[in-house]
C-alpha cells in the first residue's frame, strides 16, 4: 500500500489510502490509538480494521497523527488530532466527491477522536468504537450523538473498565432514533491479543446487521478462485 502524504493543520501528514474498484464508493477513516503509548496507523487493530473496510468495498484511509512517524507537529492531547482527522476526511472527499456517506472507525484513543469528529460532520453514518476510554477521556460531547453504530471492547479490559462503558452506552440508548450495538468480546484485554479475529467477525456482523435494517452498506466482496 503506497503512502501519501496530505496537508494538515500543523504540516504534512502522513497515511495509506486505498481507493475502491467500485464506483462512487463510500468512505471510511480508520484511527491508531494514543501517540503517548506508541499507537501508530500501523496498530495491528487499526491496520485490520483497514482491511476490512477495504474488503467491504470502502475507499478507506489509515494515517498518522501529528507527531507521529513522517506526520509533522506534535501530540496536542486530542484537539489537534481531531483537526488532523477533519484534513483527513476533507482530503478523502475532495477525492471522492460523489461518495455517498462516510464511516468513521477508532481504537482507544482513536474511538475517542472519532466520536467527536461524527459530531461535527453530519455525512458521518455510522462509527465503530473499539474500546473506547470512557474511564480517561470526557465523552459528555455526545448530546446527541447523531449517528447510530457499534461500541465493542473485550471482556478482560484492563485499560478501560466496563462501568463507564455502560454508563455511555446507557446514555445514548436513551436516545430517540439512536441504535448502539454494545457488544463485547470474550476473554479479550485491550489490546484483543489473539482475539482480533473474533473482533472483525463482530465488526463484519454489525455492518451485515446495519445494511439488512436499510442502511446502505457496501456487502464483503469476495474474490473468484482461479483454477
Amino acid at each position: 500500500m503506497p503512502e501519501i502524504f496530505f496537508s494538515g493543520p500543523e504540516g504534512r501528514l502522513e497515511g495509506r489510502y486505498y481507493h475502491s474498484n467500485t464506483p462512487n464508493a463510500p468512505l471510511a477513516l480508520l484511527l491508531h490509538p494514543s501517540p503517548e503509548h506508541g499507537g501508530t496507523m500501523n496498530n495491528k487493530i487499526t491496520y485490520t480494521m483497514f482491511q476490512l473496510m477495504k474488503q467491504r468495498g470502502f475507499s478507506v484511509m489509515r494515517f498518522n497523527f501529528r507527531g507521529v512517524g513522517k506526520s509533522q507537529g506534535v501530540f496536542d492531547r486530542g484537539e489537534g488530532e481531531l483537526s488532523d482527522a477533519a484534513s483527513a476526511l476533507d482530503w478523502m472527499q475532495d477525492l471522492n466527491p460523489n461518495a455517498p456517506y462516510v464511516w468513521v472507525g477508532g481504537f482507544s484513543f482513536g474511538a475517542w477522536i472519532g466520536m467527536q469528529l461524527l459530531m461535527r460532520r453530519p455525512e458521518i453514518e455510522g462509527f465503530i468504537s473499539v474500546a473506547p476510554p470512557a474511564n480517561l477521556y470526557d465523552f459528555s460531547f455526545l448530546a446527541p450523538c447523531p449517528s447510530s453504530g457499534l461500541i465493542i471492547h473485550g471482556e478482560k479490559d484492563d485499560v478501560v473498565s466496563h462501568e463507564p462503558v455502560g454508563k455511555l452506552v446507557e446514555k445514548l440508548h436513551a436516545q430517540k432514533g439512536i441504535e448502539i450495538d454494545h457488544r463485547t468480546v470474550g476473554g479479550a484485554n485491550h489490546f484483543f491479543h489473539d482475539k482480533i479475529d473474533d473482533l472483525m467477525a463482530h465488526i463484519h456482523d454489525h455492518m451485515n446487521q446495519a445494511g439488512s435494517s436499510g442502511r446502505e452498506i457496501p456487502v464483503i466482496i469476495k474474490k473468484k478462485k482461479v483454477a
